[in-house]
């Protein structure tokens, strides 16, 4: 069995796209990396400037993830100005394309007279690489990358629908391997355009290749068999687990613009005693909470290892900021790489190339 020599990471946020080049043998810290903006952040700054400059525009390209270039897209049309996408573009922005006619987005093929084409999607490799170039660097065949799918839900809540995916995950063994994927499900859709654009790419949810990351931590991982609680709070979205072993018993997801220190700490103290409740969360404009019902917390789980861009929200409140290999923002870049090398070892997988 052989491990990839190279491996590109990507871990593609609400904020920032983090970017890893490991290569097996050479020490993590002297691999290449990158903190560049999010793809989703690029698209909204290009609609702003069609906005500014009054001019309507046409969506083509990739679903990708929305947020940032969903709101500039909400302001445009406040503006004034048409906005035309194509059925996959329109995907970006909600499920369901009956809501997208009645936001006042046309659907379309082709772009219309006098519009500007503002292209879609959560991976550039071509970009990329010509960005590397001048640094003689080339990017390698395997890739792994992370991106936040809440599934497909044209009718009904997509924040219910995401966390049903957690619940089932836990109730079926919540086994870490089993977070990144070769073949991700059908109603992931974001996962399955990243492989679209990136063919080849094993995929994995960008909270998951979080909790990977923080366990590549020293201090962390020597607490992964007592139990500990892990917290990645990003951007856009914070989730804690309950990690032990090889087992995860436990999860919420939030929006982290909801919370504050206190409402931080009050959830961190009752989630690993069974006292949060999937109600209290959702109510709050979160996802949920979940805990396998045969959860016994005994004496572990007295680390709460923190991580994220948003990771102020902890300060003060004797948590353990968690760096793995001295790095925080690439803490899911260093996690997609630590599950593709166990979910090839589990599989008994040899790669050289895809």
């Amino acid at each position: 069995m052989a491990f990839p020599d190279k491996i590109l990471a990507i871990d593609i946020g609400g904020g920032t796209q983090d970017i890893l080049i490991y290569e097996e043998g050479r020490p993590m810290e002297n691999c290449l990396q990158m903190i560049l903006p999010s793809p989703t952040q690029i698209v909204a700054q290009k609609i702003f400037k069609a906005t500014v400059s009054q001019k309507n525009i046409f969506l083509t390209g990739n679903t990708m993830g929305g947020g940032p270039c969903a709101w500039a897209v909400e302001k445009h049309l406040r503006s004034g100005l048409k906005v035309y996408a194509t059925e996959l573009a329109a995907l970006t922005l909600h499920d369901n394309l009956e809501e997208i006619r009645r936001r006042g987005i046309r659907l379309a093929n082709t772009p219309p007279a006098n519009t500007q084409t503002i292209h879609l999607g959560d991976v550039d490799l071509a970009s990329l690489k010509k960005a590397l170039r001048p640094f003689l660097v080339k990017l390698p065949p395997t890739y792994a990358i992370a991106v936040q799918d809440h599934g497909f839900k044209p009718r009904g809540s997509n924040r219910r629908f995401r966390f049903l995916y957690w619940k089932q995950f836990i109730l079926s063994g919540g086994y870490l391997s089993n977070l990144i994927y070769r073949n991700p499900p059908e109603y992931m859709t974001r996962m399955t355009a990243v492989q679209k654009d990136a063919p080849g790419a094993f995929v994995m949810d960008t909270c998951a290749a979080a909790l990977w990351g923080i366990l590549c931590d020293p201090r962390a991982a020597e607490k992964q068999e007592e139990g500990l609680v892990a917290v990645n709070l990003g951007n856009q979205h914070t989730l804690g687990a309950l990690i032990q072993g090889n087992r995860i018993w436990g999860i919420f997801e939030h929006h982290t613009g909801m919370l504050t220190g206190k409402k931080l700490k009050s959830i961190l103290d009752r989630f690993p005693q069974k006292l949060l409740t999937t109600h209290e969360i959702f109510r709050d404009g979160g996802h949920g909470c979940f805990v396998d019902p045969n959860f016994s917390r005994k004496k572990g789980f007295g680390l709460v290892a923190v991580t994220g861009p948003r990771r102020a929200l902890a300060e003060g409140l004797d948590y353990y900021m968690a760096a793995p290999y001295g790095d925080m923002m690439l803490t899911g870049c260093f996690g997609l790489v630590a599950a593709l090398k166990a979910k090839l070892a589990t599989e008994g997988t040899e790669i050289t190339e895809l």
